[in-house]
């Protein structure tokens, strides 16, 4: 039977470090990781406008609104999110 790719628990050690990362250095994380994490934590993309990404959650009562920056995430953007999934008590999908 085929797991899905979030069980594999080399994923799921990925993540982890990849938030533990995060936590310890907003300034230096990479979009695409930051998007990741976010679908992680049960995020979905709704749309994008321009440059903005605009991400859901049914436990979130605002979205949360991600921009690429050469690559990089906006650091106040990292921590927007860092703050939400605390506010939201959003945990990390198993």
């Amino acid at each position: 039977m085929r797991r899905g790719i979030l069980n594999s628990p080399k994923i799921k050690m990925k993540l982890r470090k990849l938030l533990l990362k995060t936590l310890n250095a907003p300034q230096n994380t990479r979009f695409a990781d930051l998007c990741q994490l976010a679908s992680a934590f049960g995020y979905a993309l709704d749309r994008v406008s321009g440059s903005h990404h605009i991400f859901v959650h049914p436990q979130a009562i605002r979205p949360l609104n991600l921009q690429n920056d050469k690559g990089k995430a906006k650091p106040y953007q990292v921590k927007q999110f860092l703050r939400d999934i605390e506010e939201f008590k959003l945990t990390m999908r198993e």
